[in-house]
């Protein structure tokens, strides 16, 4: 089993973390050559998606066809390597990170604070996920169209 201690090296870093943020600069690089090309954002989450392995490439293909359904006017994006869905703006909204990414026990679809899930003073950003069934993706339904409106 691979702990952070095993992965991490001198700087801080593990070598997972360091691999997000090098694929983040080259999605930075890709993103500013594409610009709002949504069929290049499409082929990045596929591509990102078909690499992760099971049960994790079935949530995040599953999870792809839920956001894109419930809110199309969201731009498909690869965001430190991950499935993402960005505002006219480019600004994140939500994502998907694999259970594998960072050899932890579940994937999580989580929301940046451009999402407009404001509840009071106090609001889940993000979720643990394991496996989806119809009311997680009726839940996560509701949440996309709440956090694009």
């Amino acid at each position: 089993m691979n702990t952070k201690k095993e992965t991490q090296n001198s700087k801080g870093f593990t070598v997972e973390e360091k691999a997000a943020m090098k694929a983040r600069a080259q999605e930075m690089k890709a993103e500013a050559r594409a610009g709002k090309d949504r069929s290049e954002g499409e082929k990045a989450i596929l591509a990102a998606i078909g690499a992760m392995k099971e049960p994790d490439r079935s949530l995040g293909m599953r999870l792809h066809e839920i956001v894109t359904a419930s809110a199309p006017s969201l731009m498909p994006k690869t965001w430190y390597g991950m499935p993402a869905y960005a505002n006219a703006d480019g600004k994140v909204i939500c994502f998907f990170q694999a259970a594998g990414k960072f050899n932890v026990r579940y994937a999580t679809f989580g929301f940046q604070p451009d999402a407009k899930l404001d509840d009071g003073n106090m609001w889940a950003t993000s979720f643990a996920l394991i496996k989806l069934t119809a009311a997680e993706e009726a839940q996560i339904i509701a949440l996309v169209k709440k956090a694009v409106s």
